[in-house]
């Protein structure tokens, strides 16, 4: 996309958000309709296939800093500027804008326009806007927004994805243990570059489904196990999954408390950069129905042990 296009092109009304909107606000619009519109939710429909890739085509440039900057300021001139040949009225005259841009001063009764370094008026246009004469150097291609939905197990394994996009095929690998939102940057899979420029980026991002039990801190796996009041009472060995499938037996010691985290060592993703551990939080299951026997060995219990587990924590308060 070159800059002849942003005139015509409103990114924050395609985002819905608003010109002075932060970069906050406009991350997380964008995840909304990439979710809402992706290709996967939205099979065969053109529409929200042409929208999803107008959402991330808007994104990847009001993104980027750099890019926004100059959209703004492309916007602001194509938008404010009234591009007159010179005439009575007052308002600014096209050589009027340009001469503030460029250094130079336009000449009276028609004359060439000329800046400082002796370059036609043609050919500043020419090089603005892709018309003859002045010709740029090498530019790069334009970055190209996507995103790409994976399940958790998918995006701790470090899957490997395939997109269409422009009507090419991408493959790329995501990096082990990525998060839910992560962009990923990966070189060269953008647009082609002009003038023998290298081509653009794909900026990828990628939204990760739950997992009914697990859940990542980078290489670490966790897990939330339950354990029966006994058994963190008194001590147990319980057995805990793991994401390949396996079980490992991990010692709860007696008086575990619920929200205790125990650590599995080497039992978490496993990338080049190493292996994470499993951390397993324990939380002490309390029945929600009792037997008549039950219900009288805890009335037991609770008579042998009188103390109070609050009374600690109502003088911490009192402080």
């Amino acid at each position: 996309m070159t800059s002849q296009d942003w005139f015509s092109k409103d990114f924050y009304a395609t985002l819905g958000v608003s010109k002075d909107a932060g970069q906050e606000d406009i991350k997380k619009s964008y995840r909304k309709l990439a979710r809402d519109l992706h290709p996967d939710r939205n099979p065969e429909d053109r529409t929200a296939e042409q929208r999803f890739k107008d959402v991330g085509e808007a994104y990847a440039v009001l993104s980027d800093p750099e890019q926004r900057k100059q959209y703004d300021a492309i916007r602001a001139m194509g938008g404010g500027a009234r591009f007159q040949a010179g005439g009575p009225g007052g308002g600014a005259g096209f050589e009027d804008v340009f001469g503030s841009m460029f250094g130079g001063g336009a000449q009276q009764g028609g004359a060439r326009y000329q800046t400082r370094g002796g370059a036609g008026f043609e050919d500043i246009l020419g090089g603005l806007f892709g018309g003859g004469g002045f010709q740029p150097g090498p530019q790069k291609g334009q970055d190209i927004a996507a995103a790409t939905e994976v399940s958790f197990r998918e995006a701790a394994e470090g899957a490997t994805v395939t997109l269409k996009l422009d009507g090419q095929r991408v493959t790329t690998r995501l990096p082990v243990g990525v998060s839910d939102g992560k962009r990923i940057r990966v070189p060269g899979k953008g647009r082609p570059g002009t003038n023998g420029g290298p081509p653009g980026d794909l900026l990828l991002t990628v939204h990760v489904r739950r997992h009914p039990v697990f859940t990542a801190d980078g290489l670490n796996l966790k897990v939330r196990l339950p354990v029966r009041y006994d058994e963190a009472a008194l001590g147990s060995q319980v057995e805990v999954p793991t994401l390949s499938g396996e079980r490992v037996r991990v010692k709860v010691p007696g008086g575990t408390q619920s929200g205790t985290t125990l650590r599995v060592k080497g039992r978490g993703l496993r990338s080049k950069k190493g292996t994470g551990d499993l951390l397993v939080t324990v939380e002490v299951a309390v029945p929600k129905k009792l037997s008549r026997d039950a219900k009288k060995a805890l009335e037991a219990l609770s008579a042998a042990t009188p103390d109070d587990p609050r009374a600690s924590f109502y003088a911490d308060a009192a402080q």
